[in-house]
């Protein structure tokens, strides 16, 4: 394959070259079945970050919702703070279990970090961390997008090149095969 700079994505990400003249990628070095099985070695590898990325895609696309209702329920309790009354809601205790709560805003919230750690914060900094949180998440989830997007015509590329390359040796075959049989006639006549 001849040496070129591959450029990549915005996150590392490489792109494929376009495979213009096969000449230049097949020679007596790199005959087109070591080419062909770089090439498909290449899409395999694209299409296992193709899985990674729409797995955390799904994940991202599950968590922004999570962190906005959280958001909501610290601006609903910062609303309630000043009253005196309690407020009564539902609370989730799992999927489709759910528990009567009383709550009383007393101006802290208490929020769950992950790796079992929760901890307390007024209702301002827990709104500042959620906001903070949900744009990392929302801006992680345009780039994953752009990133699959960047994926998918990474593959595309590098299947037409597989296929050119392979029709190539096709042709290269059948001209050989014709030349051969074009000497076997001038060498019996």
């Amino acid at each position: 394959m001849s040496e070129q700079k591959l450029t990549s994505n915005p996150r590392g990400i490489p792109s494929s070259p376009f495979v213009e003249r096969v000449e230049d990628y097949v020679s007596e070095a790199e005959p087109v079945e070591v080419v062909l099985k770089k090439f498909q070695e290449a899409i395999s590898k694209y299409k296992f970050m193709e899985v990674n990325l729409l797995q955390r895609r799904k994940v991202l696309e599950e968590k922004i919702p999570e962190i906005e209702k959280t958001i909501a329920m610290v601006d609903l309790l910062t609303e309630k703070q000043d009253s005196q009354e309690p407020l009564y809601t539902d609370f989730e205790l799992n999927d489709t279990l759910y528990a009567k709560a009383k709550i009383e805003a007393n101006g802290s919230v208490y929020l769950w970090l992950g790796a079992n750690v929760m901890l307390e914060y007024t209702c301002e900094e827990a709104k500042d961390l959620l906001t903070s949180k949900l744009n990392t998440a929302k801006n992680s989830l345009k780039n994953t997008l752009e990133d699959l997007e960047f994926l998918r015509s990474q593959i595309t590329t590098m299947e037409v090149n597989t296929a050119r390359v392979y029709n190539w040796d096709v042709k290269q075959r059948r001209l050989l095969r014709e030349q051969q049989a074009a000497s076997a006639v001038e060498t019996s006549a």
